[in-house]
């Protein structure tokens, strides 16, 4: 009987995913490009011998995953402390809740806009502040070494909220009892934080890591406007990479292809991420045992 209501879901779910996923499978074999005149044309598997020696792809590849990993990570510490902190009871708690959501609720477009602003050279307010104290111009969006941490910052400012969300509802279904019981016995607040709150919340913490890496991974609109990928390619995204050959080379096969490659990137680092979470667990029951 679960199986059978579970049906329209599962059926629903394959459709909206597994055909785009197929789409680009399919589409990855074949050329559609200017020179073709944008009809789909077999084309051998072409497009995958390209990628294979396109250097520009790897080091796409290489900052994609330098971007996702850096931000999650932070994203990740920053949210534990912030959800502690707003699971505690104070005065005017619900609107610091609240408030707390507002850089996740802002569209990534206006978002990216305003650090954009803030980084820009020379009227940006970081800008204004070091030539106050007499220092040079930083240019962070132009230098290559600055401008990747510069996105890693706006991705951690917006993101961070979301992460915190679900660790908060993870800590308001541990039992109070837990921490009063541990506490009779002798233990600290640092034995409870890692015996108990870490534990319980282990299932939140792997949702968060497998929603934020799918969605860092696959960042577009924040590089897209922040840097477009500059300078010089240091910032750009596998994403980015796939819409230049899609839209401005009109690429279609070989933006498939890219795309399609990097799902497979990302299950990969997703089946990862699951077999660390599941060695991890068991260190810690190993520990609390």
């Amino acid at each position: 009987m679960a199986l059978i209501l579970l049906l329209p879901a599962t059926i629903l779910i394959v459709f909206i995913f597994g055909f785009p996923v197929s789409r680009y499978l399919w589409l990855s074999f074949h050329a559609s490009s200017v020179i073709t005149g944008l009809d789909i044309i077999p084309n051998n598997g072409a497009n995958w011998f390209r990628l294979i020696s396109d250097d520009r792809f790897w080091r796409d590849a290489f900052q994609t995953f330098r971007f996702a990993s850096t931000s999650v990570s932070i994203e990740i510490l920053l949210a534990v402390g912030i959800a502690l902190l707003l699971n505690q009871n104070f005065k005017y708690r619900g609107i610091f809740r609240a408030l707390s959501l507002l850089p996740w609720a802002l569209p990534t477009t206006i978002m990216a806009l305003g650090w954009k602003w803030i980084f820009n050279a020379p009227y940006g307010p970081i800008e204004q502040i070091g030539r106050l104290i007499g220092a040079d111009t930083f240019n962070i969006l132009s230098n290559p070494s600055l401008a990747w941490m510069a996105t890693v910052l706006a991705d951690v400012w917006k993101t961070t909220p979301f992460i915190a969300l679900i660790l908060l509802a993870g800590l308001q279904t541990i039992p109070i009892d837990l921490y009063e019981a541990f506490k009779l016995e002798g233990g600290s607040n640092s034995q409870a934080f890692f015996k108990i709150t870490v534990p319980l919340l282990k299932p939140y913490l792997f949702l968060s890591l497998l929603f934020r890496l799918a969605q860092a991974f696959g960042v577009f609109d924040l590089i897209q406007i922040m840097t477009g990928g500059g300078p010089a390619g240091s910032t750009e995204s596998l994403g980015v990479y796939a819409y230049l050959n899609a839209m401005r080379f009109l690429d279609f096969g070989y933006s498939a292809t890219i795309i399609f490659f990097s799902f497979i990137l990302l299950v990969i680092i997703c089946l990862f991420g699951w077999i660390i979470g599941g060695r991890v667990q068991f260190l810690i029951n190993k520990q609390v045992s």
